[in-house]
């Protein structure tokens, strides 16, 4: 079952109205304001955030921020309604690029709720593989993200810590980890990968700037599932992903057939 966060400062029969007409369809929804505390409290995996735009919700920036950030690290598509000039002055808090689909008011909620399934049923994070990218460059992050979120769900972390928290309590079907990194780097953050019995069979695909022969070497005695040089085009990054999942694939339905 898919769950569906409505952010919204206050209760009204259109939310009500578009609540129930979600439910209807199968999704469970969660109400919350725009509040760090209050958002943070919700445990389960949410598919999709809509937000309902109001004055007092945009005076809620630590909260929109926070919506944003949980967007970006978990790959969740966000809706919003509101007047054209609220939908302009949300983006200051949550740029233009996560927000999938406007809505200007006024809505008609059974167009609304079939958008957000027809969004879900096509893009949503129970149709891609899950792929956790690791690197302590923000531009390196938003630039594998905007290369691969076509095709497959992507969460980022920033750093090694980052993601060990993450793998503690979710399964991705593939780590990209970048292999230096400040503090927790990606030999440490494999070791910690491997040592764990809940999730140390995690493929992972090093991302390494350096291709020496010595630098690769070091890499692959590791025995990651391969590496991918950071200067290598963007197709190409692509092309060995889906390449990794297709073999994945093959190496499964031969298993099967044993």
């Amino acid at each position: 079952m898919q769950n569906v966060l409505i952010v919204a400062e206050a209760q009204s029969y259109l939310l009500l109205s578009l609540q129930s007409r979600l439910e209807e369809a199968g999704y469970t929804v969660i109400n919350v304001i725009a509040n760090p505390d209050i958002i943070s409290l919700v445990s389960e995996e949410i598919d999709l955030i809509f937000i309902f735009i109001e004055e007092a919700l945009l005076e809620q920036h630590q909260g929109l921020i926070y919506i944003k950030d949980k967007a970006v690290e978990e790959d969740i598509p966000i809706f919003a309604t509101g007047d054209p000039q609220e939908l302009k002055v949300l983006t200051n808090d949550i740029p233009l690029h996560l927000i999938q689909r406007e809505f200007p008011r006024p809505i008609n909620v059974n167009e609304v709720a079939e958008s957000i399934d027809s969004y879900v049923q096509v893009f949503g994070r129970h149709n891609k593989k899950k792929i956790l990218v690791v690197d302590d460059s923000g531009a390196m992050l938003r630039n594998v993200k905007g290369w691969l979120e076509d095709s497959y769900q992507v969460i980022l972390a920033n750093s090694g810590a980052m993601a060990i928290k993450y793998l503690s309590t979710n399964r991705p079907d593939l780590v990209l980890l970048d292999y230096e990194m400040p503090i927790i780097d990606g030999r440490q953050v494999l070791e910690m990968i491997r040592s764990e019995s809940e999730f140390c069979d995690i493929p992972v695909i090093f991302l390494t700037s350096k291709g020496d022969r010595e630098s690769v070497m070091q890499v692959m005695a590791l025995k990651p599932e391969g590496y991918l040089l950071k200067t290598m085009e963007p197709n190409q990054i692509k092309q060995s992903v889906d390449d990794f999942f297709e073999r994945k694939k093959g190496l499964n339905y031969r298993n099967m057939s044993e």
